[in-house]
């Protein structure tokens, strides 16, 4: 944005007038040169002695607009067909730039930021509304706390941090392993900071792997966190299944690791990030999240003082590796858009409201507890596909055409919240579900990590068994029988 934008701002309430007073006041990144809003008690009002237009169906049309102009929608409690019909009205007036402010802005109801909103993109307007939560009474139990967050540098683990430094956490520690993605978290948190956002929690980056238990044994007991939020995981299902040990080493022995070593140093709570993948597991990666499930609500029942709680839910929208940033690729180079089968089905929720759940669900749960997030209805992926192009202004198949590949390994049809043996029970909150379940036997989980171990790890008195893929898979098919098999698997 230039100094020399123009800028439109959908939306008279709390949100625009805070974004119009803060652009006003530093000048540089557009003028806000009128609101646009449906409510006749604002429309024909100034505001800051900025005009209010509208009703915006009416008025947009007739706007004399530059090359420069900018539309900036400011409701952060607008349904998602709200902003369906207001995204189509400003295209067809030939808005070019459409910022918005996304609903995260509720962590604080009384102030948004500019810096706060983005360019809309299709998980602005596809999926159902977001519940509305009252965030700042949801992390109220983190207030004055030490927080840890694993994998802070991914989709999750990320949003988790941004929405937590509105929290009043004392501190974040932001652990991850990856060097680039760290730096890139630390630095938005920090620049949002500088911009007014949140509290002034301190922000702590860190670089290290879960699966060096030495390092986690120095590591965790100087940062002396209250809560942990584990996200860290290896998540890509066709990825893992060519490389299904480094699955199990760090999705499985990283979570045990962390766990033990929590449990050990006076941590208090404890949450497991986890996946629909994990519901009969078909891929290496659904198994590796399913035994980390199982160690979590082992751990939370054991005695340890560690309060544990795993929190699944479906796939994110806008995750990286994801479906949206793979097809809006694929739309940018004019197609093809590929599908894995035009049947294919999965559960979809924006990045911001499913960590807002998890937060909900990591100050209501009890420990030990099994929580499933409401998804909604499953979601075709062709006519998601459909919608995208649409998005981009295009027309599937006559301009962007649509190819199907089949599905790739380790992939379902569809998905599933819930095993054969669990049952939604009680709901403490909003779109959360505690879930009754069959736990793993304590002595067949000792026996899988036993004879995981020597896979995951180098013990001279075992060798042959050090990376050896298709013991690894015969050990998991015993347990987990739905598990694809690859009759060409390599030994190593």
């Amino acid at each position: 944005m230039t100094s020399h934008a123009r800028i439109y701002v959908i939306g008279a309430g709390f949100a625009g007038r805070g974004i119009a007073r803060e652009l006003s006041a530093k000048g540089v990144m557009g003028r806000v040169v009128a609101f646009l809003d449906d409510d006749p008690a604002k429309i024909g009002e100034k505001i800051d002695h900025i005009p209010v237009l509208g009703p915006i169906d009416d008025v947009v049309r007739l706007l004399e607009k530059t090359p420069a102009d900018e539309a900036l929608i400011a409701i952060p409690g607008a349904s998602r067909e709200r902003l369906r019909r207001l995204y189509t009205t400003l295209r067809r007036a030939n808005f070019e730039r459409i910022r918005i402010l996304p609903s995260v802005s509720q962590i604080l109801s009384d102030e948004a930021h500019f810096i706060q909103t983005r360019q809309i993109d299709p998980q602005d307007l596809l999926g159902r509304t977001p519940v509305n939560i009252n965030l700042r009474e949801a992390l109220s139990y983190l207030r004055g706390r030490r927080v840890l967050i694993t994998g802070a540098g991914g989709s999750i683990g990320s949003e988790l941090a941004r929405q937590l430094l509105s929290g009043g956490a004392e501190r974040l520690y932001l652990l991850g392993h990856g060097e680039n993605s760290i730096y890139q978290i630390d630095t938005e948190l920090r620049l949002l900071q500088e911009e007014g956002v949140g509290e002034q929690a301190q922000i702590v980056p860190i670089v290290g792997e879960l699966t060096n238990r030495e390092y986690l044994r120095f590591l965790i007991p100087r940062l002396r966190a209250d809560v942990i939020f584990h996200t860290a995981a290896y998540k890509h299902v066709p990825m893992m299944e060519s490389n299904p040990v480094a699955a199990m080493e760090n999705n499985v022995f990283g979570t045990l690791n962390l766990l033990d070593i929590a449990a050990d140093t006076g941590v208090g709570r404890f949450v497991l990030v986890s996946t629909d993948k994990a519901v009969s597991p078909r891929s290496t990666y659904g198994v590796s999240k399913r035994l980390a499930e199982e160690l979590v609500l082992r751990t939370g029942t054991d005695g340890s003082g560690l309060a544990t709680m795993v929190v699944r839910f479906g796939n994110v929208l806008g995750s990286r590796g994801s479906i949206m940033p793979i097809f809006r690729r694929q739309i940018e180079k004019g197609g093809p858009v590929t599908i894995t089968d035009p049947a294919a089905s999965r559960f979809f929720m924006t990045i911001p409201e499913a960590v807002s759940l998890v937060l909900t669900a990591g100050g209501v749960g009890r420990s030990g507890e099994l929580y499933v997030l409401d998804m909604g209805e499953p979601i075709n992926i062709r006519e998601f596909a459909e919608q995208m192009i649409r998005f981009y202004g295009y027309e599937p198949d006559r301009e962007i055409p649509i190819r199907t590949i089949g599905l790739r390994p380790g992939e379902k049809l569809r998905e599933s919240l819930f095993d054969r043996d669990e049952r939604p029970a009680d709901s403490p909150s909003e779109r959360i579900s505690r879930v009754e379940r069959s736990p793993l036997e304590a002595a067949l989980l000792e026996r899988i990590l036993r004879d995981l171990r020597p896979i995951c790890f180098f013990d001279q008195n075992r060798p042959a068994e050090y990376r050896n893929r298709r013991k690894l898979r015969m050990i998991l098919s015993e347990v987990f029988p739905q598990l694809m098999q690859n009759p060409d698997e390599p030994e190593y």
